[in-house]
């Protein structure tokens, strides 16, 4: 009940304990909140991937109604500039190739279209390019 009248012999770690448990907590908010920026950059990042390959298929069935209606390569256009809602701001480019062979064995040769459309979105630091090829007889 008497308090201690020496003060060499109170000993204290209060503080000590203390400050280091705020420490120990802010750096667990600090890696969290990086943790979080990072999952949304890499979502994001994720989302404009699937949108600059989504440019490129339809890009490829874009490439692959010219090359059979035109009947050559020569009437597949160069670039698809894409303004709907969902792929604005992408575009696709495509390639065409073609070969004469014997497909079904009958020795008459046959065009065989090589078609490469390459969907790109988005630009700098956070752009993404998707390719897809196809070939079509």
């Amino acid at each position: 009940m008497f308090p201690d009248t020496f003060p060499n012999r109170q000993r204290g770690a209060g503080l000590p304990v203390a400050l280091f448990v705020i420490t120990v907590l802010a750096l667990i908010v600090v890696s969290m909140a990086q943790q979080q920026e990072s999952a949304g950059a890499a979502v994001g990042q994720q989302i404009l991937s699937q949108r600059a390959f989504y440019a490129a298929e339809s890009g490829a069935q874009v490439a692959v109604t010219e090359a059979l209606d035109g009947g050559s390569c020569g009437s597949v256009t160069g670039t698809v500039n894409y303004t709907q809602a969902a792929l604005a701001g992408c575009n696709a480019s495509l390639s065409c190739s073609s070969v004469q062979a014997d497909i079904d064995g009958d020795s008459t040769l046959e065009s065989v279209y090589t078609l490469v459309s390459v969907g790109q979105c988005g630009s700098g630091t956070e752009a993404a390019s998707r390719t897809v090829e196809v070939r079509v007889r």
